[in-house]
């Protein structure tokens, strides 16, 4: 682990918070907060879900203001009621969720606040994905993009200004590990530089990597400051989540390998977005009571594969079976007809897919829970609504104020939380996954993960698209890995190493087109 030079306790604090408290509704998110960060640092802020990090950092931006306290920049008070108060005084922030135009371009969308022509602009784009190894096309329709290339957009238009503090929500959630060592030493080089950096983060091991400090939030107060090079990882998550975390265990799957519920055979669909990637002659099975993965760094078809299987694109050209689920052909279904044969989908991006962020969780629910007892004879159970909701919010220690609760309320990780609940609860035959523990802390992304394996245990068939190879090695018992729209034979988890699928994912080991069935190597 690379050693990280603290910054002296002497030295002025750059951005001052005192006594900061933010109250909503239904909770204080931030009550009587006091946070030093330096300039030429890197500080950490860790906590649970709701734990009230990314309000701590939206109140730093300017996006919300303080019920009372203080903001300091340089020992002196400022009043920051805007975003364009802080990028006036340096301040650069990248969301969870992204603030980008989904109609416009990526050059068109950095211009909305950056100076220059949008040709030089996009040169500029161009050069700094170069020097940041966070390539993306300045022309590209943001629609187009995958969460990951989403998030090195916004990564990328911070970069461009001329920073003084740079704040990261969860900016390694999506990236692959290939670019995660790229985007550290590009944060190193920035603090060397002397730009102060507020870094939020559940993967613990990249805070030690990374970062000099830690401020550790429960419940909405600082539980500790501490240098998380001194801590273990076990150490930091017992500090955030307030006791120790049970371990994720993983038991022998009784596998049918006669009895899969879902199959692909020689699929190939072209994309329709010219900024998109053509899937090629895709292959994949997952059986009744396994855990197959899907590996690969962002962008490389992940996004298709996630709409066909899903039924939300029917590619109407294809052979009438080369998709089958439950035995059954499905792929002129679309979505909610697969749904109907014991299917359910968690998508990547959970406002807009998942979710719609205006309506209530109750609301929600009925999107994919409605043949639950939740409708007769065109009326609405709204009892039977209520009660399926809060079944998920009990289930999966969801923080919230309630089953009225809007989506866009709740923070990334308890609205992922609910989606995940809330399928889950649908008792499937197949679940498919995309990024299922994006945003979630530690504690609940091992629950997650535990359910997973209990549910394959007990017969179901699961496909999990993810980033996170950590996360794949864990709960798996097979894995693809896409790259440029093909998939690498099927590969058996316990038999191959991160280093073996990374090869795949950076094109060193050649894809092959496999019997979707193989259970080998």
């Amino acid at each position: 682990m690379p050693s990280v030079e603290p910054v002296s306790a002497d030295s002025e604090p750059l951005l001052s918070l005192r006594n900061i408290t933010k109250a909503y509704p239904s909770v204080v998110a931030n009550d009587s907060i006091n946070l030093d960060v330096h300039a030429g640092s890197i500080h950490a802020i860790l906590g649970e879900n709701g734990a009230g990090k990314s309000t701590l950092m939206k109140l730093a931006y300017g996006v919300v203001e303080p019920d009372s306290g203080e903001i300091l920049w340089r020992n002196k008070p400022v009043d920051l009621r805007s975003t364009a108060a802080a990028r006036k005084l340096g301040i650069g922030m990248v969301f969870q969720h992204f603030s980008l135009f989904e109609t416009l371009s990526v050059v068109e969308n950095i211009s909305l606040t950056m100076p220059g022509s949008r040709k030089k602009l996009a040169r500029r784009i161009a050069q700094v994905g170069a020097d940041y190894d966070l390539h993306v096309d300045p022309a590209a329709s943001v629609h187009s993009l995958s969460v990951g290339e989403r998030q090195r957009v916004e990564i990328i238009r911070c970069l461009m200004q001329d920073l003084k503090l740079l704040i990261l929500d969860e900016p390694t959630s999506v990236l692959p590990p290939q670019h995660v060592s790229s985007l550290f030493a590009a944060l190193r080089k920035l603090r060397d530089n002397g730009v102060a950096i507020l870094f939020i983060s559940h993967k613990l091991e990249e805070i030690r990597a990374l970062c000099d400090s830690a401020t550790i939030l429960r419940g909405g107060k600082v539980a500790a400051t501490v240098n998380p090079n001194e801590k273990t990882a076990h150490e930091l998550a017992t500090l955030m989540i307030g006791h120790d975390i049970p371990q994720v265990e993983a038991r022998a799957n009784q596998v049918d390998l006669n009895k899969p519920l879902l199959e692909l055979s020689a699929v190939s669909v072209k994309s329709s977005d010219p900024f998109g990637t053509d899937l090629k002659n895709i292959n994949l099975s997952v059986h009744a009571g396994e855990i197959v993965g899907v590996a690969g760094v962002s962008g490389n078809g992940q996004q298709e594969l996630s709409r066909l299987i899903s039924g939300e694109h029917v590619e109407t050209s294809a052979a009438f079976d080369c998709i089958r689920m439950m035995d059954k052909p499905v792929t002129y279904l679309g979505a909610v007809d697969r749904r109907q044969l014991g299917f359910a989908f968690v998508p990547e991006e959970r406002l807009g897919r998942g979710a719609v962020p205006p309506m209530s969780l109750s609301k929600n629910s009925l999107l994919t829970a409605s043949d639950k007892g939740m409708h007769r004879k065109g009326f609405l159970n709204k009892p039977r609504m209520d009660e399926f909701t809060q079944h998920c919010i009990k289930e999966f220690d969801v923080r919230c104020g309630g089953v009225e609760a809007e989506a866009t309320s709740l923070s990334g990780g308890n609205l992922q939380k609910f989606i995940v609940g809330r399928e889950l609860s649908l008792q499937p035959k197949l679940l498919f996954l995309s990024q299922p523990t994006w945003g979630v802390d530690i504690g609940a992304a091992t629950a997650i993960r535990q359910r997973l394996l209990d549910l394959r245990d007990a017969g179901v068939a699961i496909l999990v698209i993810s980033e996170e190879l950590e996360e794949l090695f864990e709960i798996t018992d097979r894995v693809y890995v896409i790259r440029s729209g093909t998939l690498s034979p099927s590969l058996v988890t316990s038999d191959v190493t991160p280093n073996d699928i990374g090869k795949y994912m950076i094109g060193e080991q050649q894809q092959a087109s496999v019997t979707g069935g193989s259970h080998a190597t």
